[in-house]
């Protein structure tokens, strides 16, 4: 029995690709992405004073933005690609050439495109966590210097100890399936710190 012209494989599905897996981690990226633009996005809008409803809305819609930019040039792979130390991987802007988009992933049955978009919206969310720590209290500019530095600096080295099989964390068997550690603690720690530092300094 012969499968249907759609279930053959070919270059855009290959053999080792599970589409039902494939499919559910697009669905779960951009659940994601919708609770951080516009979701975060709106209730930061919505939690401060008028003068600020712009500022806020923008400090999470740019750092959604920026994330983008710096996970596909090198967070990627500072995250999750070749060993550099025991907890950081190689900067690398291999993530935009189409044969590593196209391989499979390192884990699970879909090609690498998907794993760096769903990895991509919870790097992002991390960050706009952070903002809501520091809406009204921080300069629009000081912010667009602040995402790219903690990404590169902080969530990268998180990301690659636990989450990469390469990892030190990992290697020990930490285990953290919902981003407990490498978002939610990250973020926590990371907006408290900056808003005590932010208040200090006003």
């Amino acid at each position: 029995m012969e499968f249907p012209s759609n279930l053959i494989p070919d270059e855009a599905s290959p053999e080792w690709m599970n589409k039902g897996d494939n499919a559910w981690q697009l669905t779960a990226a951009t659940l994601v992405g919708l609770q951080t633009v516009p979701g975060l996005m709106l209730l930061y809008g919505g939690m401060v004073k008028k003068k600020w409803v712009i500022n806020s809305a923008f400090m999470a819609l740019y750092a959604f933005a920026a994330v983008m930019v710096c996970w596909v040039g090198w967070g990627f792979q500072m995250a999750f690609g070749e060993n550099l130390v025991e907890f950081l991987g190689k900067p690398d802007h291999v993530t935009l050439d189409q044969k590593f988009l196209l391989d499979q992933a390192f884990l699970g049955y879909f090609p690498n495109a998907t794993m760096v978009l769903f990895q991509f919206m919870f790097a992002a969310i991390t960050l706009v966590l952070i903002a809501g720590a520091l809406l009204g209290r921080m300069n629009f500019i000081a912010w667009m210097l602040f995402v790219p530095l903690w990404l590169t600096f902080s969530y990268t080295i998180g990301a690659y100890s636990i989450w990469c099989p390469d990892g030190w964390l990992a290697k020990l068997g930490v285990i953290d399936f919902a981003g407990g550690y490498v978002i939610h603690l990250s973020a926590g720690v990371a907006g408290f710190t900056a808003a005590c530092w932010v208040t200090i300094q006003t």
